[in-house]
């Protein structure tokens, strides 16, 4: 049952959009003869290029904010004892709880104009002026990180709270302080959790193309927004299909990464 599941929503979807991206596209057909690699070439197109860039730019600044926020917390999450471990927990997990779309328009309400965050700036005499940061990058970025912080602490988490403490202990008995012995031993052995988390964090940074929208405006679009834009507004499928494969295989690179770097017990924080 599972096989038949994953072959109809999993292996034909993919397979279709594969062939779909080696078609060519006139204004009567979505998909048509002959097959054709322009697609793939079309994509090196400078314009297409700064969207590439801008979005591995966004999404790589994300997955590095998430990493400095999410390890320091998730670090005291695992250390943290029983019950206010599983408190913490809760409160990681309870933005999964709510829409992202939803989290999204609260990041609006807070940064804009005459929002939350200008008010309290603006009453402490702070500013004098409200802070323009609605539709910039900056906004994308906040939002961007607010939505995939807990996809980063949660395999941080699994792979520090598996620590061997021996180890740790072993460090400091030969000399090494607090500074040395995160830097020398903790952090390479959570170096598992650090590729999972930045992968999940990557990947979604680059192909969530509603916080573009609505944070960023019209001038700013990454490789999601890329992709909606040519199966719903141009209507050039093999082109959006081309993106499609590209990403994915993109994805497969870092996954081979992840594998080539991690042991079987460390691959569960990813699967």
């Amino acid at each position: 049952m599972i096989t038949i599941w994953l072959t109809l929503f999993g292996l034909l979807p993919f397979v279709l959009i594969t062939v779909a991206s080696f078609l060519s596209h006139d204004s009567r057909h979505l998909i048509t003869l002959p097959f054709t690699f322009n697609n793939y070439l079309e994509i090196l197109n400078p314009i297409y290029f700064k969207i590439f860039e801008k979005s591995f730019y966004l999404a790589g600044a994300c997955t590095l904010l998430c990493l400095l926020l999410g390890y320091p917390f998730a670090y005291i999450l695992a250390r943290t004892r029983e019950p206010y471990k599983s408190l913490l927990m809760l409160l990681t997990i309870v933005p999964f709880w709510t829409s992202s779309l939803i989290r999204s328009y609260a990041i609006m309400a807070l940064i804009k104009a005459k929002g939350i965050l200008n008010g309290i700036l603006m009453a402490l005499g702070i500013i004098d002026h409200p802070l323009q940061l609605l539709f910039s990058n900056t906004a994308v970025l906040l939002a961007l990180v607010y939505n995939l912080l807990p996809f980063m602490i949660l395999p941080l988490f699994s792979s520090i709270e598996r620590l061997d403490n021996r180890l740790i202990e072993a460090a400091r008995d030969l000399g090494a302080n607090k500074t040395t012995t995160f830097l020398k031993v903790i952090i390479p052995l959570s170096l598992p959790g650090i590729l999972a988390g930045s992968i999940l964090v990557f990947l979604p940074a680059m192909t969530l193309f509603y916080i573009p929208d609505l944070l960023g405006g019209s001038k700013s679009m990454l490789l999601g927004n890329l992709i909606q834009n040519q199966f719903l507004l141009t209507v050039n499928w093999p082109l959006g299909s081309a993106t499609s494969i590209l990403l994915t295989v993109m994805m497969l690179i870092l996954l081979g990464i992840y594998w080539h770097f991690s042991k079987a017990k460390d691959r569960q924080s990813l699967l």
